[in-house]
């Protein structure tokens, strides 16, 4: 178990940066919402392993508020942009 955590980590950390990327590049408002949706999520899994790693449970509290967050949020664009499609 202790040599996959690094790996999980890596890999997660690649995906960010590829959702960062897509952020940036759009080229639609939606592409962009969801790649901030897919941001959380991801922050959310790397929080988690390093909880894993350290036993820190407090962290967790702060793992469910970002992806109550992040859900919240995408649920806002989704409904400024059904409001802004409308018009």
């Amino acid at each position: 178990m202790p040599a996959v955590l690094p790996l999980v980590q890596a890999l997660l950390s690649v995906a960010l940066l590829l959702t960062f990327s897509r952020l940036v590049r759009g080229p639609h408002l939606a592409d962009r919402v969801v790649a901030l949706d897919l941001t959380a999520l991801i922050v959310v899994g790397l929080i988690a392993v390093y909880v894993i790693q350290t036993g820190e449970a407090a962290l967790l509290d702060a793992a469910i508020v970002l992806a109550l967050i992040g859900f919240l949020s995408t649920v806002a664009f989704a409904r400024y942009l059904e409001r802004r499609i409308r018009r």
